[in-house]
């Protein structure tokens, strides 16, 4: 059972490495590549869940190995490769027109999303 998700979004100024604090260049900034990957695979496998529960992010690894700039479009891909319990591990990857700019593997959690919530307290 392979499942895969595509997400893209085209690079404007709050994607920058200089405007996310990741880097001082006008170029898409390395954790919004990470985040348009995670955003793929919890969308990969939204539509399964039960009712009440999501993923979370546990762990993610993934190259950048080309820069892309302003105004170019990024497509972050997640495909789902093995389910162990709770437990989701997805290869995802991010393009541009030009090709390949990262690849890694996310790790993502199903929770039940009041559960979940409940161990977060809130600052007074």
């Amino acid at each position: 059972m392979t499942k895969k998700y595509t997400s893209s979004l085209v690079v404007e100024e709050k994607h920058l490495a200089c405007n996310v604090g990741s880097g001082d260049l006008e170029v898409f900034a390395t954790p919004m590549m990470m985040a348009l990957m995670e955003n793929a695979a919890m969308l990969c496998v939204a539509d399964d869940l039960d009712e009440g529960c999501s993923t979370v992010g546990g762990q993610i690894s993934s190259s950048h190995i080309k820069p892309t700039g302003l105004g170019h479009t990024v497509t972050a891909t997640a495909e789902l490769i093995s389910v162990e319990g709770r437990k989701l591990k997805f290869k995802v990857s991010a393009s541009d027109e030009e090709g390949l700019i990262g690849e890694g593997e996310h790790l993502r959690f199903i929770i039940d999303k009041s559960r979940f919530m409940s161990k977060v307290s809130a600052k007074s």
